[in-house]
């Protein structure tokens, strides 16, 4: 009698990840295969004594992408290039000027530094000023033979564009107000300077299977969105140590949004660099590196689990433990700085709001003589656009206020231009389909002159593509740049609509319609819309966002 043997087929051994601890450092892609050949700083140099001397058509593909990250620059799209060329090679789509990323880490500023990059976008971009949610300034039109002068105007007020992009720790997100507020819990902005002067320089750190994202907050209001980087610090208070952190991995948003994990400990202000220290090197060292759309921290994050993490954290690359600690107490005030804000001192501080986070060059040096007018030295810029003063005496702030009024940023603005942001969109990007920053602007307007104001915050954010610059996931009503088919089979601009996403207190990404998209020409007009049902359907007291989530569908589509 015959027996049939089993002969199941062999499973196949994984492929490797790129993860250099289990795999070893052998590059697995071209982009990985570049970093290691020439580090991506050095390309400063050569920008300096070749390129900004003998042109654009002197870079070579490496240099222009992907090392130019390394120092802030972009290429930006051609000029009239519509969505229907969004995927096209790079080559095609990308124009012989750059946008450039100045740093502000922990958004620190100064009426000097504020004049200075208004003068650089005057005399070199066009005088474009684009504040972004990472407490950076980004300028548009620059010319590779301006790069050198730039550089030194920006280095003569102690500012610089390195890291700016790339596979690098980015800018360090800081609450604006460390070391002033009078809510703040401990100031953390000491551990961001020690991070950016005394680690970043350090090789070890420039060479990152992608983009990394950091944010060190001190302050009560939890005002650097915590949940959603790579790595964040938020204060706590400790029932036995007393003010400290409590640290998060594994955030972020784009094509596979995830909120970061609580590690669960405890962290003094003064171990907080040694602590990024260990999360980076982790992230290098086993950070997935195989494919690009994989290789951020939270793909590992979610692999490993918080547990996992802490426990490789602290026997690794600690060599001591953490003690345990609490998570963030619930953050009932808004997270943004908007209005009159009294300080530790007794002073005032005032937030105010460009629309959308433009200005001109011009504006920013008129904002500049301003400041300089009241005696002010201290500016800051916020994750959500905004530019704070600090400093004010109490009979300034109404007086200054209408200054700032009139040179067009709001310190009292509805809560439909206190909560709108967009992307660059189209008239920039590469990636995008979908023009956003004229659009936003024209949805403000129509808002604010179909309903004057709102009693209710509303979060809204306009995204050129998917990868969530704007934080789509986390605003009452996000939308996603698509290319859509009209009624009549034309491929146009359009978004995906995402509806009710916070970050705080019940954080999560909130919902969508299956197969809801609206036309970019029809979005004010689906705006306008779901506002007048919500003012229309809300219970008493209930908020849009609130509302948003229970609500029936066809009062939402």
């Amino acid at each position: 009698m015959t027996t049939a043997t089993d002969t199941k087929p062999k499973r196949r051994a994984p492929k490797p990840e790129g993860q250099w601890k289990i795999d070893g450092d052998a590059p697995l892609n071209h982009e990985e295969e570049v970093k290691q050949e020439d580090p991506g700083l050095a390309v400063k140099q050569r920008i300096i004594d070749i390129y900004s001397k003998e042109g654009f058509a002197s870079i070579p593909d490496d240099d222009l992408a992907p090392r130019f990250k390394w120092v802030g620059m972009y290429t930006q799209r051609k000029q009239n290039l519509g969505t229907e060329h969004t995927g096209k090679d790079n080559s095609e789509l990308q124009d012989e000027y750059f946008m450039m990323r100045i740093r502000f880490d922990g958004g620190q500023s100064s009426p000097t530094r504020a004049r200075a990059i208004g003068e650089i976008s005057r005399d070199y971009a066009r005088s474009t000023v684009d504040f972004t949610d990472r407490q950076n300034i980004q300028l548009h039109w620059v010319r590779i033979e301006d790069v050198p002068a730039i550089w030194e105007k920006l280095e003569s007020v102690g500012l610089d564009t390195l890291n700016g992009c790339g596979d690098v720790p980015r800018v360090i997100l800081g609450s604006p107000v460390a070391g002033v507020a009078k809510d703040e819990i401990i100031d953390a902005q000491p551990a961001i300077d020690v991070i950016k002067n005394e680690l970043l320089p350090n090789p070890e750190f420039q060479n990152l299977p992608r983009k990394y994202k950091s944010a060190i907050s001190g302050n009560a209001r939890q005002d650097v969105t915590h949940e959603i980087q790579d790595v964040s610090f938020q204060a706590v208070q400790h029932p036995e140590f007393g003010p400290g952190f409590q640290c998060f991995v594994g955030g972020g948003l784009s094509t596979n949004p995830m909120l970061a994990q609580s590690l669960g400990v405890f962290v003094t202000l003064e171990q907080v660099p040694e602590v990024w220290a260990g999360v980076t090197k982790i992230f290098r060292d086993y950070g997935y590196r195989r494919l690009r759309n994989r290789a951020r921290l939270k793909f590992l994050v979610a692999k490993w689990g918080h547990a996992k993490f802490r426990e490789i954290l602290e026997e690794e690359y600690l060599g001591y433990r953490l003690p345990d600690g609490p998570d963030p107490a619930a953050n009932p005030v808004d997270r943004d700085h908007i209005g009159v804000h009294e300080q530790k001192d007794g002073k005032f501080y005032l937030g105010a709001k460009p629309t959308l986070g433009h200005m001109t060059g011009e504006q920013l040096i008129a904002l500049a003589d301003l400041a300089e007018k009241y005696g002010l030295t201290r500016l800051r810029h916020t994750p959500f656009k905004e530019l704070l003063f600090l400093d004010l005496e109490k009979d300034q702030i109404e007086p200054f206020s209408a200054e700032l009024d009139q040179l067009g940023l709001y310190t009292t603005p509805s809560e439909f231009r206190r909560g709108l942001i967009s992307c660059t969109g189209l008239e920039y990007c590469k990636l995008a389909h979908t023009t956003t920053k004229s659009r936003a602007i024209e949805l403000t307007d129509e808002l604010e002159e179909r309903f004057g104001d709102l009693d209710s915050p509303i979060t809204i954010s306009l995204n050129g593509c998917p990868n969530a610059c704007a934080r789509t996931q986390v605003s009452d009503m996000g939308f996603k740049g698509q290319t859509v088919t009209d009624a009549d089979g034309n491929r146009v601009e359009g978004f995906q609509v995402h509806l009710g996403g916070t970050v705080g207190e019940g954080a999560n990404f909130g919902r969508k319609i299956r197969g809801h998209k609206v036309l970019s020409t029809e979005l004010t007009d689906y705006v306008v819309r779901v506002v007048s049902n919500y003012k229309d359907k809300r219970e008493e007291g209930e908020i849009f966002r609130d509302w948003l989530l229970r609500a029936d569908e066809e009062d939402i589509k």
